[in-house]
């Protein structure tokens, strides 16, 4: 095949996978924005100064900012938000900690999608993607540089679900967490997103 040929053939699929990545964006978008309720298996992996730790659960949602990231490993630890309040409690530290969910804004917003209100151009200036087998790998990056994280990759299936999702700090860590068996809008009840601090446990108000 000459030169000239492969140049045109180049140039064409250019246009091709940058419509492939805005079909992709708009798919994720409208899933996870019209879902009312999430519930999903993951893996949470962290690294940061040489040390790595591996957690894994099942974190459930609900519009509007409720969560609930109940740990497996390790057991009884929990992540949980009522809309307004966040609580982080485990229980080998026999301590529970509260904070406004808006204080925590900038570092949920990798994970916007979680909450539904996902817009890609709003917190990403470019894209880069990528095919991995039937799935799309998409690495964003923040328009501002004031962002506690420099880029955040999505894998992504070809029906718009979010396989695997991966933070980089600005401080050098890794957070990287992979879903299974996601069921959208499965019945969540109002209890699993309360929480109410066990007798004995030491509650630190982060807020103050």
């Amino acid at each position: 095949m000459r030169l000239g040929t492969l140049l045109l053939l180049a140039a064409a699929l250019i246009p091709l996978r940058a419509a492939d990545l805005d079909q992709t964006l708009r798919g994720v978008e409208n899933r996870y924005n019209t879902a009312k309720t999430i519930q999903v298996n993951f893996v949470q992996t962290y690294q940061a100064r040489g040390r790595k730790t591996t957690e894994k659960g099942v974190l459930f949602l609900r519009k509007p900012g409720r969560m609930r990231w109940q740990y497996s490993s390790p057991e009884g630890k929990l992540y949980v938000s009522d809309g307004s309040t966040v609580w982080s409690y485990d229980p080998q530290d026999k301590r529970a900690e509260k904070s406004k969910l808006k204080e925590t804004a900038d570092m949920q917003a990798p994970l916007a999608f979680l909450l539904g209100r996902l817009n890609f151009h709003d917190d990403f200036g470019k894209f880069v993607s990528s095919p991995q087998g039937p799935d799309m790998k998409i690495t964003a990056y923040p328009k501002s540089d004031k962002l506690p994280y420099t880029e955040v990759s999505f894998l992504v299936t070809p029906n718009f679900v979010i396989r695997q999702l991966s933070v980089m700090g600005q401080d050098g860590s890794h957070m990287e967490y992979i879903f299974e068996d996601e069921k959208k809008d499965p019945l969540l009840t109002d209890a699993l997103f309360h929480f109410t601090p066990p007798a004995g446990v030491q509650v630190v108000d982060a807020g103050q």
